[in-house]
């Protein structure tokens, strides 16, 4: 029996809130069971260096935590002059998940920048912020779209993220804190809107895993990207 008495490929409550940022291009709120992320994008009219005159453009993405986002209090890490590794592999991930969907010669020489800043957290808050920073990107896109300072759409599909894993010895879907701190496996995977697979990262926590046991996190990842999808479609 899970914790929270949810089924074993059960989701929790997604909701996803457009427009919360008055001066953004695009954002949202997206609510994961208690997990809860802002997600803003910003363009740009520059590129990085590297992409001068390739007619490229770029997405990337920030991460952060609320200082109480968590059980305990965490020092800013502004207040300690540097990110920490985590913040910045999550960020990485973010990027690299929504670059993955979107062709950047359509974008043409222009960059966005997805912050994700969690506001509170229990479990999966890198899967809410790839797929809350979609739709902030999804939603700058249509603005640009809308001014005419693009005219082909660079948004090639849907990306989500959904964490699965290995909890009391059976399969799991979107782990919540608890589960997520006692997994003997975890598990995150990105996908586009057809469940084709962008990234997967997965650890034995506790123990190890094998084929079978991939193969039911993969069929109960594709559950939840169908589900993600669902939910982003209601939220534009």
């Amino acid at each position: 029996m899970r914790p929270s008495g949810r089924h074993l490929d059960e989701m929790r409550s997604v909701s996803i809130e457009t427009g919360v940022m008055k001066h953004a291009e695009g954002s949202c709120l997206i609510k994961v069971g208690s997990t809860q992320v802002l997600c803003s994008a910003s363009v740009e009219d520059r590129t990085p260096p590297f992409l001068r005159n390739t007619g490229l453009g770029w997405v990337t993405a920030e991460y952060g935590m609320l200082p109480r986002a968590t059980n305990t209090r965490n020092r800013r890490e502004a207040a300690l002059g540097k990110q920490g590794g985590r913040t910045v592999e999550i960020q990485r991930l973010i990027g690299r998940s929504l670059r993955a969907g979107v062709d950047r010669s359509a974008l043409g020489e222009r960059q966005i920048t997805i912050d994700c800043d969690v506001l509170q957290a229990d479990g999966g808050t890198r899967c809410a912020a790839i797929t809350g920073g979609w739709i902030a990107l999804r939603l700058a896109v249509n603005t640009l779209m809308k001014a005419g300072l693009i005219t082909s759409d660079p948004i090639i599909g849907h990306v989500c993220a959904i964490s699965c894993g290995i909890y009391a010895g059976q399969p799991v879907l979107d782990l919540d804190y608890s589960e997520d701190s006692a997994a003997g496996v975890d598990g995150n995977f990105v996908m586009l809107g057809d469940t084709k697979m962008i990234e997967l990262q997965m650890s034995g926590e506790s123990t190890v895993f094998g084929r079978g046991e991939l193969n039911s996190m993969l069929d109960l990842a594709e559950k939840g990207v169908r589900e993600l999808i669902a939910a982003q479609k209601a939220a534009l």
